[in-house]
């Protein structure tokens, strides 16, 4: 580990304290309240949507310039990552980034695509957060909009889960270690207002975390820092339905 790894992040760990403490603080005044989580108890395989919608995996795109189907308030630009097949889409700190065309998302659909956290070490990238806002606006970086999933890579093992309306948090644990430098497979699977999240085909949660009729935008929000060479990049987006 780099000996000055730590002074890095340690702004940032103090914001992600406070952050993480007034959720909690807001969250147990509703019995749907705070809720721990442990991978081991809720293992179990996610099961695609039939009817593709939507797909992605940038095989249009030559390495280094920009993805036209996203959008982003910095840069979308395609990778390709030694040792890994296909090309990737690289997150840039501090920005966010959505779909170009907003979709229509049936009431019951799945959202899956790949991250590769590259890096010497996980502790080396602040958090990334992925999810569903109500709006399809790049115009601001923020983290944990509306429906989040937030994978806290210098925690090694933390992943918060939650919505702001209607007020949920969920703190799981994942060990993020040993998917550095390959791809780690994510499912978002939605049906009405309950969204379950699978992280290589692990439930980490099945809650209600959508208001009946909130739009739904998906969107990644990048980390707010990089240590040293480290870099976060996504791939293989694929959005379906269900015929039945």
């Amino acid at each position: 580990m780099h000996p000055q790894l730590s002074d890095i992040f340690q702004n940032g760990e103090d914001k992600t304290t406070k952050f993480k403490e007034k959720k909690i603080d807001k969250n147990t005044t509703s019995e749907e309240g705070k809720v721990a989580y442990r991978s081991e108890n809720l293992s179990s395989t996610a099961v695609a949507g039939d009817s593709l919608i939507f797909a992605e995996d940038f095989s249009a795109f030559q390495p280094g310039t920009t993805a036209t189907s996203f959008k982003t308030n910095g840069a979308a630009t395609i990778r390709m990552v030694e040792g890994q097949k296909g090309k990737w889409l690289e997150i840039g700190n501090r920005e966010i980034y959505k779909f170009l065309i907003p979709l229509n998302y049936p009431r019951r659909f799945t959202l899956s695509f790949d991250i590769i956290a590259r890096a010497e070490e996980v502790k080396e990238i602040a958090p990334l957060s992925f999810g569903f806002a109500s709006d399809n606006s790049v115009h601001h970086y923020d983290s944990n909009i509306g429906t989040y999933v937030q994978l806290h890579y210098y925690d090694t093992d933390q992943v918060y889960i939650g919505s702001i309306a209607p007020k949920k948090f969920i703190n799981a644990t994942f060990d993020l270690q040993p998917w550095v430098n390959r791809p780690l497979h994510i499912v978002l699977s939605v049906n009405g207002e309950r969204m379950a999240v699978y992280i290589d085909d692990v439930n980490l949660a099945d809650e209600v975390l959508f208001s009946p009729t909130v739009a739904k935008n998906f969107y990644i929000s990048a980390p707010w820092r990089y240590a040293y060479d480290s870099a976060v990049l996504v791939s293989n987006f694929k959005v379906s339905g269900f015929k039945e």
